[in-house]
């Protein structure tokens, strides 16, 4: 069998942390194995707890979410991280993935859902509901500059590597993209491994990010 999901929470609602335990531990082979109230207990609580996903909280009094992710993901083999907030304003939203969030969900996604996003999220994929991703395409239409950076960015890429940014920006799994390209997947999440340290991106979210900036 595969091994549990280790989880952390961040939140300073006590209630919310106790809630989001009961829901998640044991769900799906999911482990909640540390809680921290604040954005400024992370780095402990990662290193006491090795956790493969940490669900933040965005306004908390010390340090906030967007701050701990930024730090979090700074660190050597750094957890996946999954915002879950009750604030969905578009710069949050920004923010947050361009910190290094690999998920994007609000506070009263059903339970079903935020079980399957820890689950797709330690597995290396994305998770934004169709309205979030829709926003940020909306407003990435909007930033010429931003284009125009993320063209140059994508330029740097080889043939094969640009084809497979294209697809993780239509949000292709890694299985698809090779039946689409003709080849392994061991070959696609090579290519995909060197997209990210082409560009100095974190993950496969900010790929598709770039992507959607880029107009591929």
């Amino acid at each position: 069998m595969s091994p549990p999901v280790r989880v952390l929470l961040v939140d300073d609602d006590a209630l919310v942390r106790a809630g989001l335990s009961m829901m998640l531990d044991g769900a799906r082979g999911i482990r909640v194995v540390g809680e921290a109230a604040d954005g400024a207990e992370v780095p402990a609580a990662a290193d006491a707890h090795s956790p493969d996903v940490v669900l933040m909280d965005l306004r908390m009094p010390r340090v906030d979410g967007i701050t701990a992710t930024r730090r979090l993901r700074a660190r050597p083999s750094p957890p996946q991280v999954i915002v879950l907030t009750t604030f969905d304003a578009d710069e949050n939203i920004l923010l947050a993935l361009r910190a290094g969030a690999s998920g994007f969900l609000l506070k009263d996604t059903p339970p079903d859902r935020i079980v399957d996003a820890v689950c797709r999220v330690a597995a290396g994929e994305p998770m934004l509901s169709p309205g979030v991703l829709r926003r940020l395409m909306d407003r990435a239409a909007h930033q010429a500059s931003r284009y125009e950076q993320a063209r140059d960015a994508v330029a740097t890429l080889s043939q094969r590597e640009r084809d497979v940014a294209v697809a993780v920006t239509r949000g292709r799994s890694n299985a698809e993209i090779a039946a689409e390209l003709s080849m392994s997947v061991a070959t696609v999440k090579a290519h995909v491994s060197h997209i990210l340290t082409k560009l100095d991106l974190d993950n496969r979210t900010q790929i598709a990010l770039l992507g959607h900036d880029a107009g591929l």
